[in-house]
């Protein structure tokens, strides 16, 4: 999966245009990311009212439970998804964020052993968790969100941040806290926007450039191979760590240095 021209391109994905937008983003813009549940019966039935004239309302991406994704808008194009929302002195989301909508039924009333959506479908025990509302104090049923739909989420979300330099992961709950309560609880926010800032923060570290000559280890004790890779043999005991070290050479995340010895260590863990 990819982003060619402002849109996804890969297996399992279209394109169904939506007229509910508004201009291109300013400068410098998207840098945000909201998240939200469909409230709907299905991807189709959700892509149909995002696209209808009438509903006044959009998003770039709907994630399907089927394994499909439907892009409505363009991500350099304001899509209408936030509505009256605020966030860190900003208001108005829609001219600063890229909205996903992913698709779930939402919160569920249980009756007896079945729980019920509001429009009317009645989902398997399976299918439902428990739990309380970042807004809220007491607990309701919601419905599950699939592995493939979070996973697929997060990956969708690296490539925006690479190819947008987005800066900011929040739900559509956090910037309209009194109208909204989507995506919930089932939705795993705050560990999902986690993992992906840190896997971001983790992937420039391993690829910034060396430009140093001299050096200094910074990790507690640091390998030193001798060939720029980890089943390569040591060449001597690991450098502890303030061992100064002049750099010779770089080599895909590696780098050789000289104390004594020649040999491969791990750039990052130079300073």
């Amino acid at each position: 999966m990819k982003i060619e021209n402002h849109l996804l391109a890969g297996e399992k994905i279209d394109f169904k245009k939506s007229p509910n937008k508004s201009g291109k983003f300013k400068s410098g813009l998207p840098d945000t990311i909201v998240i939200h549940y469909t409230a709907g019966s299905s991807r189709e039935s959700s892509v149909n009212t995002l696209t209808s004239p009438g509903s006044k309302a959009s998003a770039h991406i709907v994630i399907g439970r089927d394994g499909k994704i439907t892009q409505l808008v363009p991500f350099d194009t304001i899509a209408w998804h936030a509505g009256n929302s605020s966030y860190k002195g900003r208001v108005g989301l829609n001219n600063y964020s890229i909205g996903i909508e992913i698709d779930n039924a939402g919160i569920l009333k249980k009756s007896g052993n079945s729980y019920t959506a509001w429009f009317g479908r009645v989902y398997n025990e399976a299918d439902v968790m428990e739990g309380i509302h970042r807004n809220r104090n007491t607990p309701n049923y919601w419905h599950r969100f699939t592995e493939w739909q979070i996973e697929i989420c997060k990956e969708i979300c690296q490539l925006l941040i690479d190819k947008y330099g987005i800066k900011t992961i929040v739900g559509h709950e956090e910037i309209s806290p009194i109208r909204k309560i989507d995506p919930g609880p089932a939705f795993p926010l705050d560990k999902f926007r986690e993992q992906i800032f840190e896997s971001a923060r983790d992937t420039d570290s391993e690829e910034e450039p060396v430009h140093k000559t001299t050096g200094e280890v910074a990790a507690t004790s640091l390998n030193i191979r001798v060939a720029p890779d980890t089943e390569a043999e040591k060449a001597a005991q690991p450098l502890p760590k303030g061992t100064k070290v002049e750099i010779l050479e770089e080599s895909d995340g590696w780098v050789k240095v000289r104390t004594q010895i020649d040999g491969w260590v791990f750039a990052k863990h130079i300073k």
